[in-house]
């Protein structure tokens, strides 16, 4: 009786054991395992491709490699704007395995090149260069100064559509074509290509070609596009490599810049970041600024800060020459000035209406401005430019004395000599630019005095380039203004076409891409300029940008969508996906955030007025 109760009991016991053994793995069964996660929904393979979920995918391997191959031959896939993997394995050889097999092929390439010479056969360069590519290697290998090794790469490439994989496929083994190395599709073998692709280690497809260690070495896969010098600014980091893009614009072909983005996109913020950073270089900074944005900067770092309104004591007389010191450049002085003050004139007088000026209307002004210049005692003689220079009223005075359209002239000129436009570029020139930084503040001017004053300005700057040549850059922010006028957009792009010769670097800002790349001045700044910064832009501005800059559709799609500080940076035939980057000092000078001023305000308040924290409760 003992025995069956202890036979009852351990049939129970068994009994609960599966059912708990059953429990617990119908529990483990639908807990969702990290593969389940990050597992496509489905993986067909096709002979010729496979489908992952919604995406196609292919896989090539190279086979076949040219005599040469050399450093770098593999950023062009690495950078390529394709979603694509490569994975490349890489397997030692025995020295001495190697060694003896060259010494037999050799010693068979040799007895072939002797039976052709007892036929009396023409030499086989190829022949030839197989042998003493071998002996090299011999040589190379008996001195441990190279080592052999089988290379496997593969590539598998990815797209949305079998339309879109092939073209996706053209462009890659076009691509590998111009370096004469052979591709294929691995046919029949997508799955081993695949696996052979994700990152678990496994060579399934096992197609390998033999190299040495110079060969390989030009496979390095870490060559993704890079803009860094020895010598320059910090831009930002490479978001393609996290490496830094340092870069001196003064080593260009020219020292020019243009930087388009949308309205808060970060364009003033970059600008103003290496304005600074430029200046702790050794260079001067000149900016115009439209915005009162960089009076903080100026004031940081002890720049002249020069505001100029119809109620500033600023004056500047577009009349005055540059003090130049070559000789040819100083008899052409004033017959450069008389064009730049056409074009002034022609700006107030009819840029801003729908008057214009007539050709007698020039002809007079022409006339006008040389008979001005005169009674001032400034003649094509570079020895009368040191005279006191006339102003707009000496010329207002000119025209009302003189016959044909002279009086007209005048009275219309008369505004800006004594009625609402008078004092601030009808006087001697009282400004003093002699600082590492100078920022000239139009904020204040009336919209229809803008672009004038942006006009005389860059005058008077040029003037002075010309003067004292030495390191400088000038920044023209929301240069959009002077595009909007043929007069002023010529004198931009005459600046930034001579800025090179006198160690200037023109920095061309503007938010309104459209305008700015619907002149035909406009794209002729972006064409003399080696340096581009394309930040964030509204969809509308993409499509004008992607003509102009030559982008990819994948650059396409980033430039609408990038984050405040991101964009693409182009330095000469490079270009860059970069990030501009602040330290917390600099970011405190240059921000235009609201609600980070707001915070460092407060910050400071609270530093200055609490000095001992306990204070503060």
């Amino acid at each position: 009786m003992a025995r069956k109760s202890k036979d009852a009991v351990d049939i129970a016991a068994e009994q609960r054991a599966r059912e708990q053994a059953e429990v617990e793995q119908a529990f483990i069964t639908g807990i969702t395992t990290l593969r389940d996660l990050i597992a496509p929904s489905s993986l067909e393979i096709h002979s010729s491709h496979f489908r992952l979920g919604t995406k196609y995918g292919q896989t090539l391997y190279v086979y076949g490699y040219p005599r040469q191959v050399y450093t770098g031959w593999l950023s062009p896939f690495i950078n390529i704007d394709e979603v694509l993997d490569i994975s490349m394995f890489i397997y030692p050889v025995d020295t001495q395995v190697i060694m003896d097999n060259l010494r037999k092929k050799v010693t068979q390439l040799e007895a072939s090149m002797s039976i052709n010479m007892e036929k009396g056969l023409t030499r086989d360069p190829a022949l030839e260069a197989a042998i003493q590519d071998a002996e090299e290697l011999r040589d190379q290998l008996q001195v441990g100064a190279e080592r052999f090794f089988r290379f496997g790469l593969y590539v598998t490439l990815y797209a949305d559509s079998l339309d879109e994989l092939s073209q996706v496929r053209n462009k890659i083994e076009t691509m590998f074509g111009q370096q004469m190395i052979f591709s294929k599709v691995a046919s029949s073998q997508q799955e081993q290509g695949l696996n052979s692709t994700v990152p678990q280690l496994a060579d399934q497809l096992q197609i390998r070609r033999n190299m040495n260690t110079g060969a390989i070495s030009t496979s390095f896969p870490f060559t993704s596009a890079d803009l860094t010098q020895e010598s320059g600014v910090l831009y930002g980091i490479n978001m393609h490599n996290n490496g830094l893009v340092i870069f001196d614009r003064f080593t260009l072909e020219n020292a020019n810049m243009v930087v388009f983005a949308k309205s808060g996109a970060g364009k003033s913020f970059t600008v103003k970041l290496e304005a600074l950073r430029t200046m702790m270089m050794g260079s001067d900074i000149i900016i115009i600024d439209p915005e009162n944005e960089y009076e903080k900067l100026s004031e940081a770092v002890g720049g002249s800060y020069i505001r100029l309104s119809l109620n500033s004591d600023t004056r500047i007389n577009p009349f005055d020459l540059p003090r130049v010191v070559d000789s040819d450049e100083a008899d052409d002085a004033l017959r450069a000035n008389l064009v730049t003050l056409h074009g002034l004139f022609r700006l107030m007088l009819g840029g801003t209406s729908s008057v214009g000026l007539s050709p007698s209307e020039e002809a007079d002004l022409d006339q006008a401005l040389i008979d001005t210049y005169a009674r001032a005692g400034i003649t094509s003689d570079p020895l009368t430019h040191n005279s006191t220079p006339p102003t707009i009223i000496n010329l207002y005075d000119t025209l009302v004395h003189m016959g044909g359209t002279g009086p007209q002239l005048a009275q219309r000129l008369r505004k800006y000599t004594t009625g609402t436009f008078a004092g601030i570029f009808s006087q001697q020139s009282n400004v003093d630019i002699n600082n590492q930084m100078v920022v000239f503040n139009i904020r204040d001017l009336e919209d229809e005095l803008r672009p004038v004053a942006m006009y005389i300005v860059l005058s008077h700057i040029w003037n002075v380039v010309r003067t004292d040549q030495r390191k400088r850059m000038l920044i023209v922010d929301e240069a959009w203004q002077l595009m909007r006028y043929d007069d002023s957009a010529n004198f931009l792009f005459s600046l930034a076409k001579r800025a090179r010769k006198y160690y200037l670097g023109l920095t061309t800002v503007t938010q309104d891409v459209e305008d700015f790349m619907g002149s035909k001045m406009g794209r002729a700044i972006v064409a003399n300029s080696s340096m581009q910064l394309l930040l964030k832009q509204s969809s509308s501005a993409v499509d004008v940008l992607s003509d102009v800059f030559k982008l990819t559709e994948e650059e396409r799609k980033r430039l609408a969508n990038f984050p405040v500080g991101q964009g693409l940076f182009f330095a000469g035939q490079n270009h860059v996906h970069v990030q501009i980057i602040a330290s917390e000092d600099e970011q405190a000078l240059i921000t235009t955030n609201p609600t980070q001023r707001q915070q460092r305000k407060n910050d400071d308040f609270m530093t200055n007025n609490y000095a001992d924290p306990n204070q503060m409760f």
